[in-house]
């Protein structure tokens, strides 16, 4: 079960670099959510960023404080009056730092949690857009999604970035103002701290690595066992678990899972356990070691006995920095990768983005010419079309039909402009689609495709996205039901109109897939009649195979009704499989493996022998009526009769 998504690139990339090559990467991975930080909160970032700078420099004041406190009190020059009065600024400094840092680490805390939510919705909405406003063919490329599935995880890693930064930053200036104050105080000093948080480093590096390498490993495992507990539980496989006794052999196999996870949960725990007793161990040599030198040291008279207690201070404030540094650089590393991920889609992204502005479209154009045109998805060798030639003029109603395959559906993308053409061009009236303003384009058309978008919204909202940029009243909304037989289904919603249309959701109801199609007709009857904010009315109908759960009667209507937009002085496009539905188109075009093999009108296209007339008859036996399919009234006449 190895995953082939984007984000699944950077699973085992901890594992593949040492614990320096992470520490050497890290300020170009800082520099990117430094970046992207300051975008969303300039004032956040520098509150945040001052705060720890300054709880560093509290640290190391308070050390220095402390030694001249413990300078007072272990070498008293007087009487304990006196001692004590000598001690007192010190004491008080130290007391006051200790409430300026607990400020400050408030202060920290108040602007990372506001820095955190609004990197993330920054990076988010980048994100989203990026991707909307990118050309379907690199939404359809397979490197480009892996960089969009990558980039996902990247929006939400520089949220955790932020956290993970800000808890490094913390424990190394604490570390770095513990060595710097033993570095003045006495030159041994560092060396001893050096020495005791050496063990308890190598034990966190240690630990958090196998953790990760654990992680990895059982990631496959994990998520197959989550799939198993998803098969148990969700309402689509219910039915047949329940049916075919599925339950037992499903819950077995999670079990069997379960406790392999188990098995590994507790080899992890033995081996913690195992490093972290030695690392005490040597730990604690090393601390005996220390404190034997300090004695010495203090005994011979070569350190006063006030630096070796803030020695001491020191010495444990950074063992607990180490461990919660090493854990949070290697993490940091890792939500790196996604945020670099991120990055680079900004940037290809805006370079395959669809572009703006161009020249302007007629409004209405008299014809839509296809010229040669054709196309050819990335990874395939075989073009989708290949030379295809057609014209479309104002009020007609074109019929495209071919097999699966025979691309249709890639001819309707391309009239839409979502995609261009790799060959060969697309003109309204003289203007060459493929240097016009897409706006325009995308204000000329309306699509009905096969696979319709179900708005998880309510039934009101899912018409008024047929035009979401202008404002509808009532009175167009009930237009738009009426003309989609859409009345039969309001009045079996409790709420009408405003009915949220999404079983998963509070309150939310199913539709079958005949309602959708009614739902979906009423959207294109919304944004045929009603104008955009420039005016603009479409002009070209595509309609892709959108009726297919409809019975046979209610699809041939649904057909007559869309045939009627043509009154509006609009041309429609129709992809559909069930001829009997094109046999009143104007013109019937033919698609065979990309090409386009016949063109004519139904009573041309029956007259002779073509794959229309023989997939035609077809379906008409498939209804044991001969020559007639639902809706007409009388049989085809067969050509040879007829001559």
């Amino acid at each position: 079960m190895r995953y082939d998504y984007g984000w699944s690139r950077h699973e085992f990339a901890g594992a593949k670099v040492t614990f320096g090559t992470v520490a050497r990467q890290m300020p170009r991975f800082l520099k990117l959510a430094g970046r992207m930080a300051w975008a969303a909160d300039r004032t956040a970032l520098i509150t945040l960023v001052t705060a720890e700078l300054l709880r560093g420099v509290a640290a190391a004041v308070m050390l220095i404080a402390t030694n001249r406190a413990l300078g007072h009190l272990l070498t008293p020059t007087g009487d304990v009056a006196t001692v004590l009065r000598a001690a007192v600024p010190a004491v008080v400094a130290v007391g006051v730092v200790s409430a300026v840092s607990a400020v400050l680490a408030a202060v920290s805390g108040r602007a990372s949690g506001r820095l955190e939510p609004a990197v993330f919705r920054a990076a988010t909405v980048d994100f989203l857009g990026i991707v909307a406003r990118s050309e379907l063919e690199a939404i359809e490329d397979p490197k480009f999604l892996a960089d969009v599935d990558s980039a996902r995880w990247g929006a939400g890693s520089i949220q955790h970035v932020i956290g993970q930064a800000t808890a490094v930053l913390t424990a190394t200036t604490a570390l770095a103002s513990a060595a710097g104050v033993l570095s003045l105080l006495h030159p041994a000093l560092l060396p001893m701290l050096l020495l005791i948080t050496a063990p308890r480093g190598w034990g966190a590096v240690r630990i958090a690595r196998r953790r990760y390498l654990s992680t990895q490993a059982m990631l496959q495992h994990n998520r197959a066992s989550g799939l198993l507990s998803d098969m148990l539980i969700r309402p689509w496989s219910a039915a047949e678990i329940r049916v075919h006794a599925c339950g037992p052999f499903l819950l077995g196999h999670y079990e069997q899972m379960a406790r392999v996870a188990e098995r590994e949960q507790a080899r992890l725990a033995g081996a913690k356990a195992r490093t972290d007793l030695l690392t005490a161990a040597l730990s604690g040599l090393a601390t005996t070691s220390a404190i034997t030198v300090l004695g010495w040291l203090v005994s011979t008279g070569s350190m006063p006995l006030a630096v070796a207690g803030t020695a001491v201070v020191a010495i444990r404030t950074g063992s607990a920095s180490i461990g919660g540094l090493v854990s949070q650089i290697n993490s940091l590393y890792e939500e790196s990768l996604f945020v670099a991920d991120l990055d680079r889609l900004r940037r290809e992204g805006h370079r395959r983005a669809i572009p703006e502005g161009g020249t302007p479209l007629p409004a209405r154009p008299d014809e839509i010419r296809v010229e040669d045109v054709s196309f050819t998805y990335p990874g395939r060798d075989t073009p989708a079309l290949d030379k295809v030639s057609l014209t479309i003029r104002r009020g007609e109603v074109i019929a495209l039909v071919g097999e699966n395959g025979s691309g249709k559906s890639t001819l309707a993308h391309l009239l839409c402009g979502v995609y261009q053409p790799h060959q060969g061009r697309i003109l309204w009236d003289t203007t060459d689609t493929a240097t016009a303003d897409r706006a325009h384009l995308f204000a000329g058309i309306a699509l009905l495709a096969q696979n319709f978008q179900r708005w998880s919204f309510t039934l009101r909202a899912n018409i008024l996205l047929g035009r979401p940029e202008a404002p509808a009243t009532q009175e167009q909304l009930e237009a738009a039901a009426d003309y989609a037989d859409l009345t039969s289904v309001l009045a079996g919603l409790d709420r009408g109109w405003n009915s949220l249309l999404a079983k998963g959701l509070a309150d939310g109801v199913a539709l079958s897939g005949g309602e959708w199609q009614h739902v979906a007709l009423a959207r294109l009857r919304h944004r045929v009649t009603t104008p955009g904010p420039d005016g603009r009315l479409p002009h070209l109908i595509v309609v892709d195979e959108p009726t297919s759960a409809l019975d046979a009667t209610a699809e041939i209507e649904a057909f007559e009704k869309i045939r009627g937009l043509t009154e509006l002085g609009v041309s429609v496009v129709l992809i559909t499989h069930r001829l009997a539905a094109t046999a009143r188109a104007d013109r019937i075009y033919v698609l065979d493996h990309g090409r386009l093999a016949e063109e004519g009108t139904h009573h041309e296209l029956m007259a002779a022998p073509t794959k229309y007339r023989d997939a035609y008859q077809l379906q008409a036996a498939q209804y044991g009526i001969g020559g007639r399919l639902p809706g007409q009234t009388t049989a085809e006449p067969d050509p040879q009769e007829a001559k």
